[in-house]
């Protein structure tokens, strides 16, 4: 009974081992016909591109080389992978290391492709966009008499930049206007403040960000350290349109001590990190509220979403623009260059920012709010004052007074002219009265 239990385990054991081996052989020849598959594929890929480079240089009835070919057609295959990913000949990669490196004239917008269209992001504050009227939303349809559907975002910034003190047309087309508009905006060197502080009655800390330069971070910080009693602050990142990753990481770390704050994923292993918070330094209990818009991209995504997710802050304004994409530059030669997509950004939740964006907790439109007219109430002892006061308007005498304007702190007019502002200190003085109860 023993040996043949024993004869059956062997007999067993061979044969699971000629199943494995048969489904190992099987499995691999499978594989490697998949393989052979793909690589016969690719090949005839390959072949049919050449193919049609040949047909072109030959027959096509202008004259061309295959080298304008092939750099015609990468252009088309990478302005197909999305609107930031490009194939840039030897002029554009010199416009781009001028870009980065050089001083030029323009006109202070960041653009972006939403919808097939070239878009406003968000003109930057105090430069000559924002001077000329453009606003987050618009949609540029021509610039000079150029129009832009097909033109990639390199090209059109390239034509928007220039000498300072050259003028510029753009034709665009605004949400709630009957037709387009025209604007002239003369180009200039741009110069921005990144960060700027004011204060809002006697406990709030309004900290305005324009753009996360390499100052922004340490902007934040001195302005926190000047204004130790506040015991609110509000965070507007709206028009903001991004810019560096690490000043907005430090800018998260400021009022988050652990966790993820934002993680890059691609396709390969090395481009897959995440930035984690820190507690050194960080700001856990002041109330905070960020406020954002439609010209609030990528950096500002970033911050707003990460301290969405912790839920250490709270989301006033409208949904953001949804630029959460990362791409390098990859030099090809001496003198061309591609822009390549590698990696998306994600919030601590685990969710996107890619063409989403970032819904606020709380979604508030941008207008003025009207103040109910009070009647005339004068106390007695000022009747005086006020009789004479209305009798220097009757006989036409001006009152002459030298009024400062304090531009350090935000007035009660100021407030009611933006109804997302004035939402968002309603919201942080609950906030404020709940933290100290």
């Amino acid at each position: 009974m023993i040996i043949k239990n024993k004869k059956a385990i062997l007999l067993g054991f061979i044969s699971t081992i000629t199943a494995s081996l048969i489904f190992a052989t099987s499995a691999n020849a499978e594989s490697a016909e998949s393989s052979s598959s793909q690589q016969t594929s690719k090949l005839q890929a390959y072949l049919k591109f050449t193919k049609i480079v040949q047909i072109i240089e030959d027959q096509y009835v202008d004259d061309i080389n295959a080298s304008d070919i092939i750099n015609n057609a990468l252009k088309g295959m990478l302005s197909n992978l999305d609107a930031h990913s490009s194939f840039m000949d030897a002029k554009e990669t010199k416009e781009l290391q001028v870009q980065t490196h050089g001083e030029f004239g323009g006109l202070g917008i960041t653009v972006g492709m939403k919808d097939g269209a070239l878009t406003v992001i968000a003109p930057l504050e105090g430069t000559p966009a924002d001077r000329a009227g453009i606003k987050a939303g618009d949609i540029i349809l021509k610039i000079n008499d150029l129009a832009t559907m097909g033109m990639t975002i390199d090209k059109a910034v390239s034509i928007m930049r220039g000498k300072p003190n050259t003028s510029i047309e753009l034709m665009i087309v605004r949400e709630g206007e009957n037709k387009p508009l025209k604007i002239k905006i003369i180009r200039d060197i741009i110069e921005i403040q990144s960060v700027y502080s004011k204060t809002i009655g006697d406990d709030i800390l309004y900290l305005r960000v324009t753009s996360f330069d390499k100052k922004v971070v340490e902007g934040i910080k001195k302005a926190l350290k000047a204004h130790p009693e506040r015991t609110g602050i509000i965070l507007d990142l709206r028009n903001n349109p991004g810019g560096l990753l690490d000043q907005a990481i430090g800018t998260v770390d400021l009022f988050v001590d652990k966790g993820a704050i934002v993680s890059q994923k691609g396709k390969v292993a090395e481009e897959n990190v995440v930035y984690n918070a820190t507690a050194q330094g960080t700001n856990t209990n002041t109330p905070l509220v960020v406020l954002v818009n439609g010209g609030s991209a990528s950096a500002s995504e970033i911050v707003s979403g990460a301290l969405q997710d912790h839920k250490r802050a709270v989301v006033v304004g409208k949904k953001t623009f949804g630029k959460g994409s990362v791409q390098v530059v990859m030099p090809i030669s001496q003198d061309e260059a591609l822009r390549l997509t590698i990696a998306r950004y994600y919030l601590p939740s685990g969710r996107t920012i890619q063409a989403v964006g970032v819904t606020p907790d709380i979604e508030v439109a941008y207008g003025e709010i009207k103040k109910a007219e009070e009647g005339i109430s004068i106390k007695e002892k000022d009747l005086q004052k006020h009789l004479e006061s209305e009798l220097e308007k009757v006989d036409g005498v001006r009152e002459k007074k030298n009024k400062t304007i304090d531009k350090t702190h935000i007035t009660e007019e100021q407030i009611y002219k933006d109804a997302q502002l004035k939402s968002a200190i309603d919201i942080l003085k609950a906030l404020m009265i709940t933290n100290n109860i």
